[in-house]
């Protein structure tokens, strides 16, 4: 019979075993030159909005007389000025812009989560070549393809309709790259096998067992459409033709151009831009919990 000893450890082969991972960044030093970096490039950021906001507090003549960052008490009085020009077209180009970046956003989210989809989880012939052009599309610059999305458009005849804007915003090839990213990793391919061996369709698997594990990615690439639509201003701008229809970037663009031969229009411009960002600001807190580091978060539990 053989008798087994166990072996006291030693201090050398203690320090010898790796510390655990929550202990090795527990001992971790915050870096005092980083943190003031952090802080600066969130002064940087954060400066501009501050001075939005505390402006469109002002009368005109308090923002040209002297440049303090102490809000004054014509907020209001700012906003009914917006509200009355022209019978309250600041208002519709909101709802334009609401209209273009909701409907684009959908449409695009929609969109690029079928393509990004086929492209991870089907073969089909040219399957490399598709995907190596849409990674070259991401390295387009949006303001290259106006012109010819104009050219095109206008052969259609639907330049200045809601149409020439909403279109060219569904296709975007970075989103498509995020979805083909995001379903490689969270959609297992078993899953797809076992939908079909259920008599589940290509359409069915997609809708009812693809779309809710990619459920936060979506919500990722809807936002970044989202605000990409909201701030665009080069493809309404060259597209359409009737203030009418324009978006609050392209809208209070004209009204900065005003500015040079009525001041007053600045104080205007400045409390439509306050206005303008707090859609974003709802946006962004009412789907900030759907944003998720873990890209398996949708995948089968053991």
């Amino acid at each position: 019979m053989t008798v087994t000893t166990a072996v006291p450890a030693t201090p050398a082969a203690t320090a010898a075993v790796p510390a655990a991972p929550h202990e090795r960044r527990g001992n971790r030093r915050i870096s005092p030159s980083a943190t003031v970096l952090l802080l600066l490039g969130a002064v940087y950021c954060l400066f501009p909005v501050l001075w939005v906001l505390i402006a469109a507090t002002k009368s005109s003549g308090e923002l040209f007389a002297t440049f303090t960052l102490e809000p004054s008490t014509h907020l209001f009085d700012n906003i009914g000025d917006l509200s009355g020009y022209r019978g309250g077209l600041y208002w519709r180009w909101m709802a334009n812009t609401a209209l273009y970046a909701g409907v684009g956003a959908a449409g695009s989210t929609l969109i690029s989560a079928m393509a990004g989809f086929a492209l991870a989880k089907y073969a089909f012939p040219g399957k490399r070549f598709v995907f190596n052009l849409i990674l070259a599309g991401v390295l387009v610059p949006g303001v290259i393809l106006a012109i010819p999305q104009y050219l095109l458009l206008a052969k259609a005849g639907m330049t200045n309709t809601y149409w020439s804007v909403l279109l060219p915003s569904m296709i975007t090839p970075y989103g498509i790259y995020l979805c083909r990213i995001f379903a490689a990793a969270a959609v297992p391919t078993e899953v797809l096998e076992a939908a079909h061996i259920d008599g589940a369709g290509d359409w069915r698997t997609f809708g009812t067992v693809a779309l809710p594990m990619m459920r936060s990615g979506l919500v990722t690439v809807f936002l970044f459409q989202f605000v990409a639509i909201w701030n665009n201003f080069m493809l309404p701008y060259i597209m359409l033709g009737d203030d009418r229809l324009y978006p609050l970037t392209v809208g209070l663009n004209g009204l900065l151009n005003q500015g040079a031969s009525q001041p007053a229009m600045y104080i205007t411009v400045v409390t439509g831009a306050l206005l303008s960002i707090v859609p974003l600001v709802v946006l962004f807190l009412a789907l900030q919990r759907y944003w998720r580091v873990d890209l398996g978060a949708g995948a089968v539990k053991a």
